[in-house]
């Protein structure tokens, strides 16, 4: 199949989560200062989640240039990943609204690791429909960051359920600058392609 449609959708579906993100952030009434820190909780999250969503839009990007076709289960498994993407403005609007609180820097963990669950098994299915020998497959290897990632999101989601919220919110920050780092593994793969 071709993926060109498929990459279309995702783009513009990441957008619309972008632009909404944004949206949560209410405009204060007063023209203060002290008006605009009082929103810091919310646009803290809104720069974290608006990193996450690049970085997805990143990766999904060279997983795609890397990926020769595509089948009709990677487009079910690309709605997955999009379906926990889109909910991304849920959760950053409910933690930065309620400055960090437990049960939504909580919730909001459990949807990093919904992404996280959902991309890896998009690139699972990918893997699958290119075959072992693929430069896919070669350029994925043993994805060492994309697991680290989704243990980090465990012990970040449950930091923030019974220990602290803040030091949860921290070790979430932590993964998306762990990404910011690129991943040459897919650029490779098309190089030597």
């Amino acid at each position: 199949m071709e993926k060109n449609r498929l990459e279309a959708f995702s783009d513009g579906v990441i957008a619309i989560i972008i632009t909404i993100m944004v949206l949560e952030i209410k405009v204060p009434h007063e023209a203060t200062w002290e008006a605009l820190i009082r929103l810091w909780p919310a646009f803290i999250s809104y720069v974290l989640s608006f990193l996450y969503v690049g970085i997805y839009w990143n990766n999904h990007h060279h997983l795609l240039r890397a990926a020769s076709s595509i089948s009709s289960g990677t487009m079910w498994f690309n709605l997955h990943l999009l379906f926990w993407l889109s909910l991304m403005p849920f959760t950053t609007g409910w933690m930065g609204e309620n400055d960090f609180a437990r049960l939504p820097t909580m919730l909001y963990g459990i949807n990093l690791l919904a992404c996280a669950i959902a991309y890896h098994a998009m690139q699972a299915q990918l893997a699958r429909h290119h075959g072992p020998d693929s430069p896919l497959v070669q350029a994925l290897g043993r994805d060492i960051k994309g697991k680290l990632s989704l243990l980090c999101y465990v012990v970040g989601t449950l930091t923030a359920a019974f220990a602290s919220p803040p030091l949860g919110f921290a070790i979430f920050v932590g993964v998306a600058l762990f990404w910011l780092v690129p991943d040459r593994r897919m650029e490779q793969a098309l190089t030597h392609r």
